[in-house]
């Protein structure tokens, strides 16, 4: 399977930085099997850090890598998975065991709705009825220096 990961900047050997940034799954690296969306990763990086240029990284890992390891993955932007994003996207000290976290990426409006739910603005069941009818890209989070050992380097193209 090829994952892309987008960015401002080549990664030919991923590590996990921890980010001033709440993120959907938290510290790890971000990576996903959706080439415009790893464009559209690499775009935003390259304007928000105002340095570098779009670049999108492929990497191979066998899927069967995945399931060897501590993987925890949402199907949908269901209730469980709400519950994780808002956990990770309101505590900067939330720590989990796994090694890797798959599941549907917020988008623009996504994260819209998952805002107004961590503000009281929606209950969970209206949050949910907003999501589950958007068509959310993937995301991977390896989360862990086990998992990054999983991936392996295929080629850069700037954008």
């Amino acid at each position: 399977m090829i994952l892309y990961h987008g960015s401002n900047v080549e990664v030919k050997t991923p590590r996990i930085i921890p980010s001033k940034r709440l993120l959907d799954f938290g510290t790890g690296f971000y990576l996903t099997s959706d080439y415009g969306q790893a464009k559209r990763w690499a775009e935003r990086t390259a304007a928000r850090r105002e340095t570098g240029a779009p670049v999108i990284s492929a990497f191979c890992v066998e899927k069967e890598k995945i399931w060897e390891l501590n993987t925890l993955t949402f199907d949908s932007a269901d209730a469980a998975w709400l519950k994780y994003v808002s956990m990770n996207r309101t505590d900067r000290s939330a720590a989990d065991s796994y090694d890797i976290v798959i599941g549907p990426v917020a988008n623009d409006q996504a994260i819209r709705t998952v805002n107004n739910y961590l503000k009281g603005y929606f209950s969970e069941e209206i949050a949910i009825q907003l999501l589950l009818p958007q068509k959310l890209k993937d995301q991977y989070a390896f989360k862990t220096e086990l998992a990054l050992t999983a991936l392996e380097f295929k080629e850069a193209r700037y954008l």
